[in-house]
């Protein structure tokens, strides 16, 4: 059996330790443009200095040697589904039995004044743009940031480490406005600004022009605010790298559609991870990886955790776990609990069941949080449901389930 890997990220790794795991004897080959295998949630370390290639890296010291895989630094032009061949960049082919697209996703500049063709605007995704930015970053001394997700403070906290001029532009009205609400958000706010970041907030870049020498050097808001810049980091979204399949006969929606079994609609083909456009957290695309793997062993095993909404925040000393959908709607109710060092948040649905929790501060218990939003359990037994603990169940029933008293 001839596997063959495109990618070297959480899914492509997982999946290929999984595979030798399952099969000592067949061939397992990975392609990707990345030179080193990195952690894309490290990358800000890397900009500060903090880390280097080599401590990026989130797998054994000889993880190619130790399990005999062959892997290819070069990148794919196309899949030839047909023939059952990747064809690379340098026009070499790999053949293969089974194929597993890990490829992630890409940043995605939008189209702002020049943004797409100055010489100084990055995005942030692969460890490729931590490179160049940290080599622009040895001259360029004010630089703005667009988008106030993880990935811009990540970037503005690894900057503001070296000592950098950094400007964050928002358009919402708090920042991290996907993962927390304002009030949780202000608690980072506070703490960027102590350190030196400014925020613009509820406006958006309208205007960038590129000089003679290729680079944008101001960018103005659409409050007709005008903000000086050396480089530009953008953190406005990614799209699934899916530019290889281009012509191959695989389904694409949001990202490349598989089904219960990580399975695309041709024969023998599997994706997993950031292409597929199913979860943009790590531990989600290492379980896709070690599904798809399974499958590709034939196994039958279905990807079941499909539980997205989960983030582990921590900027400055200050801890936060979002879990589910802390935004309510029309009918939900709002349970809030503040003290000085912790901030509650659960939003539950009409008939009360809990949709989303935010804890900021103290993130104990954090697994029973995630079983219940999971498992959609109604928590209306507790008159405050923050007090609920281990003692609330009898333990495990069918399957590992836990058992409720109530």
């Amino acid at each position: 059996m001839k596997y063959v890997i495109i990618g070297v990220g959480a899914a492509g790794i997982t999946a290929a330790e999984e595979l030798r795991k399952l099969d000592e004897n067949s061939s397992i080959t990975m392609v990707s443009e990345d030179q080193f295998v990195h952690s894309r949630c490290m990358l800000h370390k890397y900009i500060s200095h903090e880390r280097d290639e080599k401590t990026l890296n989130f797998t054994s010291e000889n993880f190619f040697e130790d399990n005999n895989i062959n892997w290819k630094k070069i990148g794919v032009k196309k899949i030839d589904t047909s023939k059952k061949e990747v064809i690379l960049l340098n026009d070499d082919i790999e053949k293969y039995d089974k194929l597993l697209i890990a490829t992630g996703a890409n940043s995605f500049i939008p189209p702002v004044g020049d943004f797409r063709k100055a010489t100084n605007v990055f995005g942030l995704r692969h460890l490729r743009d931590a490179q160049e930015i940290d080599k622009m970053a040895e001259k360029a001394e004010k630089i703005l940031i667009v988008g106030s997700g993880l990935v811009g403070l990540d970037a503005a906290h690894g900057l503001l480490e070296r000592g950098k001029d950094v400007t964050i532009v928002e358009m919402a009205d708090s920042i991290l406005p996907v993962q927390l609400n304002p009030c949780a958000a202000y608690e980072y706010q506070k703490r960027f600004e102590k350190a030196g970041a400014k925020f613009y907030l509820g406006c958006k870049a309208d205007k960038a022009e590129c000089l003679e020498d290729g680079k944008i050097h101001a960018v103005t808001f659409d409050t007709g605010e005008t903000v000086p810049c050396d480089m530009i980091i953008v953190a406005a979204g990614v799209r699934p790298a899916i530019s290889l399949i281009e012509g191959s006969g695989i389904e694409v929606d949001r990202g490349i559609v598989v089904d219960d079994f990580m399975k695309t609609n041709v024969e023998d083909i599997y994706a997993a991870g950031d292409v597929t456009g199913l979860s943009g957290i790590w531990p989600n695309a290492m379980k896709q990886g070690m599904v798809a793997a399974r499958n590709m062993a034939n196994m039958s095993e279905k990807y079941e955790d499909k539980f997205a909404m989960k983030n582990t925040i921590n900027f400055y000393g200050l801890v936060s776990l979002c879990l589910g959908n802390i935004k309510e709607e029309e009918n939900d109710k709002v349970v809030e609990e503040e003290d000085s060092k912790n901030y509650k948040r659960a939003v539950l649905t009409e008939d009360g069941k809990l949709k989303g929790i935010l804890l900021q501060g103290d993130i104990s218990n954090a697994g029973i949080w995630q079983y219940i939003i999971k498992n959609k359990i109604s928590v209306d037994f507790k008159e405050n449901i923050f007090d609920i603990t281990f003692a609330d169940f009898y333990g495990t029933g069918e399957k590992g389930k836990y058992v409720w008293k109530y």
